[in-house]
């Protein structure tokens, strides 16, 4: 028995969709092992292997640390080499595409941050680049606002950690915020890595419309997401689930830790 045979036993089977949910009006098709093998997507080589995020704006010291947090995450998660990069400062974004939403607070235009911005400094050794805003962004004028944006197929993408904490970092939501940005980080990559929203179980890559339904999402990948993204980047399992019950143990994320040692135990 494989590995991810075994570790299938821990898998929760996704409930019925509710109205409002991420799966409850869209027909997405259920990725295989062998769709996924046959899809495009990045893959590490020695030249290219490393994760690089580019923090875009003004942020105060416990978003820096969070920040910081996310890069140690991503770096255990996808075990790669991540590294932060210089910030940047908000004055990049010309007035065309900012807007003041109805609540009051400025948004930037996520695509401007992919084309304009990510794709002019990407490293030479990035697999990927992930840019990580404390503004909050939009991807067309009529939605009100997104979590993310990511063009998977040139390895970059951009995240918004302002309403993973209503706008507000503080000591008392950190650890909620904290659990929210590493889900959607590490979801877009996981897409830039050629793993389409998942329908198998509960699971990171699972689609979603708001921080309701992020919250109830895993940050562990399933069984089958799993197989999925170390046949790309060939990682020791049991390595990278000491290492993931590590960070989960230091930042006080105890269900995510709970699911972790339900691995381990399972493995031995």
């Amino acid at each position: 028995m494989t590995y991810f045979d075994k570790i299938s036993f821990n898998d929760v089977k996704l409930s019925r969709p509710q109205p409002g949910e991420w799966r409850y009006n869209r027909d997405e098709k259920f990725q295989t092992f062998a769709d996924f093998q046959k899809t495009r997507k990045i893959i590490p080589v020695q030249e290219k292997n490393t994760i690089y995020l580019q923090p875009i704006g003004e942020f105060n010291d416990l978003q820096k640390k969070e920040i910081i947090l996310t890069k140690e995450y991503l770096k255990t998660y996808f075990q790669l080499e991540t590294k932060v990069l210089p910030i940047l400062s908000s004055n990049i974004f010309p007035k065309s595409v900012k807007r003041i939403f109805k609540d009051g607070q400025e948004q930037i235009l996520a695509g401007y941050v992919l084309d304009s911005v990510l794709m002019n400094r990407k490293p030479k050794d990035a697999l990927v680049l992930m840019g990580i805003t404390e503004r909050d962004l939009f991807p067309k004028p009529e939605w009100n606002y997104v979590f993310g944006l990511a063009s998977y197929e040139k390895g970059v993408g951009v995240t918004s950690m302002y309403r993973f904490a209503d706008g507000n970092l503080t000591e008392a939501n950190f650890t909620q915020s904290l659990g929210r940005l590493i889900k959607i980080s590490s979801h877009e990559i996981g897409h830039m890595f050629g793993i389409s929203h998942c329908l198998n179980a509960n699971c990171v890559m699972n689609g979603t419309n708001s921080l309701t339904e992020t919250d109830s999402h895993f940050a562990r990948a399933c069984s089958l997401c799993q197989q999925k993204l170390n046949s790309s980047t060939c990682y020791n399992n049991n390595k990278r689930l000491l290492d993931l019950k590590s960070f989960f143990e230091n930042q006080h994320l105890n269900s995510e830790l709970s699911k972790v040692q339900k691995d381990l135990n399972t493995l031995n």
